[in-house]
């Protein structure tokens, strides 16, 4: 990792400067930036004085926000016990959780952001070593572009049952100026040896492949917009299906004797689970002018607008998806689990005794959230993690040991996400919405529960005559999602 070694500091800055501007700090440099090293800010929120003049006033107003959001709450506990509802202190108490939501949620996202970068330059480091690639820097890059370009067209080639030759570096560079031309004038106004550069990876449809650098900051930009993707497991593949082993029994074991043989004992059976790949697309547009004139570069601009559409619907559809579509892990069957599991297939819940919501404080409400957790196996705990949403981490907050200290803890620490009974959250506002019977929490070991697969390669068809003057880039994607353990995630239902 050395040739990345000092990305992290840029990053820090950039996340430490935006979570500041998101809190509404005002920032501003309290000394000379000294070159080659981090600088140091100040911060000043609002009116207030005293708020610490370093990096780490962003992470001392979250703790700020968490000290009144306690002192608030045991508030609005006393006047309930005096019988009286008190308007002022309830809007005192909303405006703290909406502050402390902000700073938690601008926190996680630009650590969402930082362990992306640091993921891709690991998988570079993977993919130098697996090609083969000694080269360093900017030469190593374009080596493994060009490898990476040959993989995804071989496999697009050998789908159509055609021959191929990989380029060379002159063959890519010719494919690249190709393809941005295609993308600026279509395929009308390419010259002969353009098409026939661009035929390589073609569709008969007349669709191209997006280059494999445009291709990887689209795949980075959905890595950083989804958080399942964050969390699962993720495969790419260059078929049309991913599939692996159940291995679901276990060996029989007895007593032998000296001269005896023990019984015959029970001989494991596997099985085998499928995930294919469906076709997902969207369509950004803009003008014939501003692709003539702009001096913009379309294909980053085309990978910022797929980023944005695949990320959100991908994310929906990895929560919510159907049985016959990209399997959202909501979808599946559940039935009550005690601790002792259910049937493969089938997703183990527990009921928190209210319709909607947990019961009153009264009948320890916090205790369903122990069973939830005890219903994991010890093996998938190390990893695991609560993903639900806001609405479900404002009632979490609330929740209290019987020694009085808070279940909830957010994150003073830089890396370090918010807590739940010793356990990280990932927030996920597309699971179900808190109701009667509603599976708007889950806990486990996503990583090992769920696998998302993508299918090499992202393909764009530009078209310039069914709704001018503007062209639109019918841009598709192949991706896949669904359960393959279902006892490493358990539910928490919202239901008597």
């Amino acid at each position: 990792m050395k040739r990345y070694g000092h990305f992290a500091v840029g990053m820090l800055a950039i996340t430490i400067i935006a979570a500041v501007a998101v809190l509404g700090f005002d920032v501003h440099p309290v000394a000379p930036i000294d070159p080659g090293r981090l600088p140091l800010y100040g911060a000043e929120f609002g009116a207030l004085a005293g708020v610490p003049q370093e990096l780490k006033a962003v992470f001392d107003r979250i703790g700020e926000a968490f000290e009144a959001f306690k002192k608030t709450h045991q508030e609005e506990i006393a006047g309930v016990k005096k019988g009286f509802d008190d308007v002022i202190t309830k809007d005192k108490l909303k405006k703290v959780e909406d502050a402390l939501d902000a700073g938690v949620e601008a926190k996680a996202k630009m650590e969402a952001a930082i362990a992306a970068e640091v993921k891709e330059r690991e998988e570079l480091e993977k993919k130098f070593n697996r090609l083969g690639i000694s080269k360093d820097g900017d030469a190593g890059k374009r080596e493994l572009e060009i490898k990476s370009h040959n993989i995804i067209l071989e496999a697009h080639n050998a789908e159509k049952k055609e021959r191929y030759t990989p380029l060379d570096e002159a063959g890519f560079d010719a494919y690249k100026a190709a393809h941005a031309r295609y993308l600026r004038k279509g395929d009308r106004l390419l010259t002969a040896d353009e098409v026939k550069t661009l035929s390589v990876g073609s569709d008969p449809d007349g669709g191209y492949f997006v280059t494999p650098d445009t291709g990887g900051r689209i795949v980075k930009k959905v890595y950083e917009t989804s958080p399942i993707r964050q969390i699962a497991a993720v495969q790419e593949i260059s078929t049309d299906a991913l599939e692996g082993i159940e291995d679901l029994g276990e060996a029989g074991a007895g007593y032998a004797g000296e001269q005896a043989q023990g019984s015959d004992t029970t001989t494991p059976q596997v099985g085998k689970w499928r995930i294919p790949v469906f076709w997902i697309d969207t369509e950004p547009k803009t003008t014939q002018q501003l692709l003539d004139d702009a001096a913009v570069n379309v294909e980053e601009w085309l990978s910022n607008k797929v980023a944005n559409k695949l990320g959100r619907f991908e994310s929906n559809e990895f929560v919510n998806g159907s049985a016959d579509k990209i399997r959202g892990f909501c979808s599946y069957t559940t039935a009550a689990d005690d601790g002792s599991g259910v049937t493969w297939g089938t997703i183990g819940h527990v009921v928190t005794g209210a319709n909607g919501g947990f019961v009153a404080a009264a009948s320890f409400p916090q205790d369903k959230l122990f069973d939830l957790v005890g219903c994991v196996k010890d093996e998938y705990l190390s990893g695991a993690r609560f993903v639900t949403r806001r609405s479900v981490i404002t009632l979490l907050r609330k929740l209290k040991a019987t020694t009085g200290e808070m279940l909830w803890q957010p994150s003073l620490v830089l890396g370090v996400p918010e807590m739940f009974l010793g356990y990280p959250i990932t927030r996920a506002e597309d699971m179900p919405a808190l109701a009667t019977g509603s599976l708007s929490l889950a806990f486990g070991n996503f990583a090992e529960a769920y696998q998302v697969v993508d299918r090499q390669g992202i393909r764009v068809l530009r078209d310039n005559l069914t709704s001018k003057p503007f062209v639109k880039f019918y841009t598709t994607k192949r991706v896949g999602g669904g359960v393959v353990n279902f006892e490493a995630i358990k539910f928490l239902k919202f239901s008597t």
